[in-house]
C-alpha cells in the first residue's frame, strides 16, 4: 500500500494523505490527474476493483468533492481517491470519466449526475435517467437544494395529520385514563 501512495504522491503530486485504519488511507490528487493516478494505482500498483464513487458538497467552501474508493485485493487494501471540483451554483461541474476502466463506473457517474448535478461528458448514458425519472428540478443532494420548498410547491397538503411528542403519546397509550401516572410513580419511586 505504502508504494502506491508514494507513487501517488511523487508522479501525481497527491497531498492531504489521511490513514483511517491499517489497509484505508485517503489522499486528495488534482482533478486534471486524478484519471491518470487511478489508471496507474489499476494497472501498476493492483488496485483492480472499484468498490464505489460518491460525492460530498462542501458548499462552505465552493467545493463538490468525488471520492473514488480503489480495493487491491492481494494487499488487503484500500485507497479513497479524493478530488475536489469548483463547486458551481446551479451544478454543472464536470469530471472526466472512468468507465474505460471499469464499466461499472458509468453507473454511479449516472447517479451523481442525476443527484450532485456533476457531469461525466464522454461517459455513456450518462444523461439517461436514473432514480429520478422526469426531474427538472435542482439535483436533491446538493446541500442548496430546499427539500421543504420542494415538496410544499409539488405536493398538495393532507389534512387529518397530527404529530405527536412520543414521550406525552407513549404515556397516553399506556395509560389513557391517567397519563401522568408512570411519571409520577417514577419520581415517587426515585425519592422513596
Amino acid at each position: 500500500m505504502q508504494k502506491g501512495i508514494n507513487n501517488l504522491i511523487e508522479k501525481f503530486g497527491a497531498s492531504d494523505l489521511v490513514e483511517r485504519r491499517s489497509g484505508l488511507s485517503f489522499i486528495t490528487v488534482d482533478q486534471t490527474k486524478a484519471v491518470a493516478a487511478i489508471t496507474h494505482l489499476k494497472d501498476i500498483d493492483g488496485y483492480t476493483v472499484l468498490s464505489f464513487i460518491t460525492a460530498a458538497d462542501w458548499i462552505e467552501d465552493g467545493k463538490m468533492q468525488l471520492t473514488y474508493m480503489l480495493n487491491n485485493p492481494a494487499e488487503v487494501a484500500e485507497i479513497a481517491i479524493r478530488v475536489m471540483l469548483e463547486r458551481k451554483k446551479e451544478a454543472g461541474e464536470s469530471m472526466e470519466t472512468i468507465h474505460h476502466l471499469w464499466p461499472n463506473a458509468k453507473k454511479w457517474q449516472q447517479e451523481l449526475k442525476e443527484m450532485y448535478g456533476v457531469d461525466f461528458p464522454t461517459s455513456p448514458g450518462v444523461n439517461d435517467s436514473f432514480i429520478l425519472e422526469g426531474w427538472d428540478d435542482m439535483p436533491p443532494n446538493r446541500r442548496d437544494f430546499d427539500t421543504k420548498q420542494y415538496a410544499e410547491d409539488t405536493f398538495f397538503p393532507r389534512g387529518g395529520r397530527v404529530t405527536h411528542d412520543p414521550a406525552t403519546y407513549m404515556r397516553e397509550q399506556l395509560d389513557p385514563k391517567d397519563p401522568q401516572y408512570y411519571t409520577k410513580k417514577k419520581k415517587k419511586d426515585i425519592n422513596s
